[in-house]
């Protein structure tokens, strides 16, 4: 299914809404609906036991959305939160120039997925792909030409070399995707944040910021939490929050927007060990979304090559999205930067005694961070699926399924009574409803034919369906309907109740 049938398919069955949609809508801003704010819950529940409940040296906090202004002046944000920015002249339209340039290896990468699809179909099962992208020499070409132009980018960006960011845009000859005009603007540094101010205090002592990343709020409270906690190194400190960037070009859904939320968790290592957390947290992170059904290879390590100031080591696992492989959640080593910084500015030791070493030292930092947003769209987008199923004829129809792990499904079971009309049938029907929905979300519909009733939930992700029908005031038992099988099996009441309550329980996820 295209990106543009999943995004459709979101409004149509309330999982996304844009925001402010009667005014014409707020661009890069949506809102979550009945189903969507379901299934965010459901993903940031599982991120939340399986990150503070499942580890004894793991907490957690909330920390407010706004903070001390020389918060963000010490982590950098003030001084060096940046994104190059070009406008064309012609379209008047403002874009990311680095976004440009990686939009135009990704098109290059395209060409050399074709190529390997060709072969792949020339060859059959004797097709090795990781050879053939190794040898082939039109493939080789084009990925040296994509690794020349990032590795230049790349360093033009650090080393703040704007003038030659413009000049490898205009080399490679990259148009305005609106006019299609190459009449480009010089590249300058836009800076992300949202400034507001406090109270009626006008200028910079009154100055506020959204903030723009969660980690700051767990650095700043560091000591209060290792204290109060009592925390001995190595322990992390978990965080859900939202955090806020006023992006040049927010695009691609909900993958890149103004506002957002992140699950993010930072783990105090003492100095030298933190390579062995960082591999570990590495792999432990890739497992975590393995146990949802992501397939393999929907999922892959991307090395930073240029590392941001404050780290020594950083990998995103990548997932790939209807729009190619981007980020998903990032990895960071980012030494004793933050601590540092906070330390140095406020005048106040943020240090830890290892009474082992009986010495005061700064931790350094292994950082996770998972946009929840993007988490929402990479569930959606592997489980969103059009197939062809048998139909009550005998024959094949086509229906629209979300595949979603039962655990995070928005519903977990529909009670349907097989007639609305039918007095005793909706009372056995709302009967069984009363006594699941204690154990899981569950929703009651007795609207149009059983089919469609199925379809529907087929469309949202509901696992299971019970059906409530003739036989059900006989002898008590209810038709249980499995999403992805198709299969149907004859259970008592309180039968089915317990498979689904067992089957689409969060612990599902958390087993070893």
């Amino acid at each position: 299914m295209d990106f543009k049938q999943l995004i459709s398919h979101c409004k149509e069955y309330a999982f996304i809404y844009q925001s402010s949609e009667i005014y014409d809508g707020l661009a890069a801003v949506y809102d979550y609906g009945p189903y969507g704010v379901e299934l965010k819950n459901n993903i940031k529940q599982y991120w939340w036991k399986s990150m503070v409940q499942m580890h004894e040296n793991i907490v957690g906090i909330d920390s407010s959305i706004f903070m001390h202004p020389k918060v963000w002046k010490a982590s950098g944000h003030v001084d060096a939160f940046n994104d190059p920015l070009i406008d064309n002249k012609d379209s008047k339209k403002r874009y990311r120039a680095d976004v440009l340039i990686e939009d135009y290896c990704a098109k290059i990468e395209g060409k050399i997925n074709k190529d390997v699809e060709k072969a792949r179909k020339r060859f059959g099962e004797s097709f090795n792909e990781a050879e053939f992208r190794s040898t082939n020499g039109r493939v080789m070409d084009r990925q040296a030409k994509i690794d020349s132009i990032i590795s230049r980018m790349s360093k033009s960006l650090t080393e703040e070399n704007l003038q030659d960011v413009k000049s490898l845009i205009e080399e490679l000859e990259i148009a305005c995707p609106v006019s299609g005009s190459k009449n480009w603007t010089d590249v300058r540094q836009f800076n992300l944040m949202f400034s507001t101010q406090l109270g009626n205090i006008a200028g910079e002592e009154g100055k506020l910021y959204l903030r723009p990343e969660t980690a700051q709020g767990i650095f700043v409270n560091f000591s209060n939490v290792q204290k109060s906690s009592r925390q001995k190194v190595p322990f992390g400190i978990a965080q859900i929050g939202k955090a806020f960037r006023n992006e040049i070009v927010a695009r691609q859904f909900i993958f890149r927007m103004k506002e957002f939320e992140q699950m993010e968790m930072q783990f105090f290592v003492r100095p030298g060990t933190e390579m062995k957390f960082y591999e570990s947290w590495k792999e432990t992170r890739l497992k975590w979304h393995q146990k949802l059904g992501t397939p393999a290879a929907k999922l892959r390590y991307h090395n930073h090559e240029n590392l941001a100031h404050y780290a020594n080591a950083a990998v995103d696992i990548e997932f790939d999205f209807p729009f190619g492989f981007k980020e998903l959640e990032g990895i960071h080593s980012r030494t004793d930067f933050d601590l540092n910084q906070h330390q140095d500015l406020s005048g106040k030791k943020l240090q830890y005694f290892d009474p082992e070493l009986n010495e005061n030292y700064v931790p350094f930092v292994v950082e996770t961070s998972l946009g929840c947003d993007r988490m929402f769209l990479s569930q959606v987008a592997q489980a969103l699926q059009e197939e062809e199923v048998p139909d009550s004829k005998g024959g094949v129809a086509k229906r629209i399924v979300m595949k979603l792990h039962p655990s995070i499904a928005p519903i977990k079971c529909a009670i349907l009574p097989l007639l609305k009309n039918d007095e005793n049938l909706v009372k056995a029907a709302k009967d069984a409803f009363n006594q699941l929905k204690l154990n899981v979300n569950t929703q009651y519909d007795e609207k149009d034919a059983i089919g469609r009733r199925y379809r529907r939930q087929d469309a949202i992700g509901t696992p299971f369906c019970i059906t409530v029908d003739h036989q059900t005031l006989e002898d008590g038992t209810v038709t249980l309907r499995e999403r992805d099988s198709l299969q149907q099996v004859r259970l008592s009441v309180q039968e089915a109740n317990d498979r689904v309550t067992k089957e689409t329980n969060i612990n599902v996820l958390l087993m070893d």
